[in-house]
């Protein structure tokens, strides 16, 4: 049976698929799958029952495609299902996991940047002491700072590249920046990583984003922000191990290739909330979702490019 897929509704429209995903959407009805809607922004309010009030009861298990929600809200939002007789296929804690950097570093630490972190509330101002503390941790250069979920990439010299990890004052200035930017949008805390420099094509880091399902990968796409469509191919034979080892269902790896020639994990998500390049096959993520890819004689990602993808 074709796999439901839970939208975002159109905050304008309630009876519609939210704008961002319509074309997604249209494709899972496509291949057989039926749409649901959710309020996502009753479900950010705190309202979770408004949230799921237009999910039909007993629809089995289900994916969620749409905007991030906080890990805690995600929570909420399964056990609402759960009691409308609905599952999602992504449990609260493989969300948290695949959705938030301290889930999932451990597990990528060999294929990705070195990362320390420390819970913080929105609006809160760590010490300048502190963060020196927390960056001694890290190898001595430069670094970034995000929070558990997103970095400030587009305020790059303002609000997410530090020079100098051993710089305190300059550390302190990024870092208190980046906290003003994202206002009560700060997700978990705050990490720092050490930068790594990476090969760019026409000024743009060379990245492309990987869609896993079940530790394969099925998809590789663009990242969202690239300016260009289809064409690198990672190697993921030392990345396909880490994802497995994560034990999460669905998720995404973005991977860049650093400037020896290595491809390395710039970020890890889960594949729920992950965004598609504007040049991207709506139809092959909807094929993916309601399980079209499953069937047999499908192969993975891996297998259709000869090894390593």
């Amino acid at each position: 049976m074709p796999i439901p897929v839970l939208y975002c509704r159109d905050a304008l429209n309630p009876r519609r698929v939210d704008e961002h995903f319509a074309l997604e959407a249209r494709e899972v009805r496509a291949c057989g799958g039926a749409v649901g809607l959710i309020d996502h922004d009753a479900l950010l309010q705190g309202d979770v029952q408004q949230a799921v009030a237009d999910v039909p009861a007993g629809l089995g298990r289900v994916w969620y495609r749409g905007w991030m929600i906080p890990s805690g809200r995600y929570a909420a939002l399964a056990g609402a299902l759960n009691r409308r007789g609905t599952e999602l296929l992504v449990t609260p804690e493989q969300y948290r996991t695949a959705h938030e950097l301290p889930g999932w570093h451990a597990t990528f630490a060999d294929v990705t940047p070195a990362s320390v972190w420390r819970p913080a509330k929105p609006g809160e101002m760590v010490t300048a002491d502190d963060l020196a503390a927390l960056a001694g941790s890290l190898p001595p250069g430069a670094g970034i700072v995000k929070d558990y979920v997103k970095s400030r990439k587009h305020e790059w010299e303002q609000a997410c590249f530090i020079p100098d990890l051993a710089d305190a004052a300059g550390l302190t200035r990024v870092v208190r920046r980046f906290v003003e930017l994202q206002e009560d949008f700060l997700a978990g805390g705050i990490v720092l990583r050490a930068f790594e420099s990476f090969s760019r094509l026409e000024s743009v880091a060379a990245e492309v984003r990987v869609w896993w399902l079940d530790g394969e990968p099925r998809l590789l796409t663009p990242h969202p922000d690239s300016p260009f469509g289809r064409g690198l191919v990672p190697d993921l034979d030392h990345i396909g191990p880490a994802v497995r080892r994560l034990g999460c269902r669905f998720v995404t790896t973005d991977v860049a290739l650093r400037s020896d020639g290595v491809w390395r994990v710039v970020e890890v998500g889960d594949g729920q909330v992950s965004d598609l390049h504007q040049s991207s096959s709506r139809a092959e993520l909807a094929a993916l979702l309601v399980g079209e890819a499953n069937r047999p004689g499908t192969v993975s990602l891996t297998a259709r490019l000869g090894g390593a993808a």
